[in-house]
């Protein structure tokens, strides 16, 4: 991994008008002021609840939906590229070094394509390659890199189980050679026991193509094993993000602490020493003044019900956005 930064975020905002009222459609602010930097060579995690803003953030760096304020760029030695802004041939090249993984592995398939024209399908729809044997070729290598063999591409997708299928996905996504790669709740919707293996071979694939990942996902205990780096999303914006180590040894946003409670504990005396979260996530259309998380926060104060907290960047690489950070952390060391 490199310190050099594949993507930049400054401010960047998504926001959606939905439904209509007497004084027009009402804004819906799904991503709202991010800034943050994703390294090269990186296993970047994204966490949150269900509404947090994760999966359109990543959308958005994509270019799968447009953006309404901020800037965002994509620099990956070769090309400089203002996402905000890119369209035309730009776009369609940085379709190749941008990917997606679906979340579901059962409905990200054609069922009446066989797995080696799925694969192939990115390499002709782009132009990448020539000839057939040129494209069974790259087919047959990643598909190689992916633990699926001549057979398996012979077969279509309803004979594989979703681990298998996930693979497949991972192989389509992979075959156009992407630098970047959004993964999005790619393993949630498969077993237990399968995660680990897609989760091994996404970090194997990280290092030995040297690729940087977007993790989306709600489960902090799948971002711990696969994460170099976390940053939490609350209500479309970020509230805190450092390195994975040191968000799981201090967190300091009250939000990402409750979040760890919810982590499943084998210890019985662990069993409701946690902070717990109470109520929902506030409507994107309808969003309380001040910090977003007051309303659920159990160390609100009036400051927090008024002033929304700006991102902190004390120095050590842990950012935080939480005007009582310092006193909460120095209560819990006492």
């Amino acid at each position: 991994m490199t310190d050099a930064p594949l993507i930049v975020t400054s401010d960047l905002s998504v926001g959606f008008r939905t439904g209509s009222g007497l004084f027009g459609k009402a804004l819906l602010k799904a991503v709202d002021h991010v800034s943050l930097d994703i390294r090269k060579g990186s296993f970047f995690g994204l966490v949150g609840e269900s509404g947090s803003g994760k999966t359109t953030l990543g959308r958005a760096l994509l270019k799968a939906v447009p953006m309404t304020g901020g800037t965002a760029r994509f620099r990956d030695g070769e090309v400089d590229y203002d996402l905000t802004t890119l369209s035309g041939p730009s776009l369609k090249d940085y379709r190749k070094r941008a990917q997606l993984i679906f979340q579901d592995p059962y409905a990200a398939l054609s069922p009446r394509m066989t797995v080696r024209d799925i694969i192939a399908e990115p390499l002709e729809v782009m132009g990448l390659t020539k000839t057939r044997e040129e494209t069974d070729a790259r087919v047959r290598a990643i598909a190689a890199k992916c633990r699926l063999n001549l057979e398996h591409l012979r077969r279509f997708p309803h004979a594989f189980s979703g681990g298998q299928r996930q693979r497949i996905s991972i192989a389509r996504a992979l075959v156009s050679g992407p630098k970047f790669i959004v993964a999005d709740e790619s393993v949630a919707a498969l077993d237990v026991s399968i995660q680990a293996d897609v989760l091994n071979l996404l970090k194997e694939l990280q290092r030995d193509l040297q690729i940087t990942f977007l993790f989306i996902s709600h489960d902090l205990s799948v971002v711990a094993h696969t994460c170099d780096h976390v940053a939490v999303m609350y209500l479309g914006r970020l509230v805190e993000s450092a390195p994975t180590r040191r968000v799981f040894a201090a967190p300091r946003h009250p939000y990402t602490k409750a979040l760890f409670s919810a982590i499943p504990s084998l210890d019985p005396d662990d069993r409701g020493r946690g902070q717990k979260l109470t109520g929902e996530i506030p409507s994107p259309t309808n969003q309380p003044p001040g910090c977003k998380f007051h309303t659920r926060c159990p160390y609100t104060i009036a400051r927090c019900r008024t002033e929304e907290p700006a991102l902190e960047h004390p120095g050590d690489g842990h950012e935080v956005a939480c005007h009582r950070w310092r006193e909460l952390q120095e209560t819990t060391v006492a």
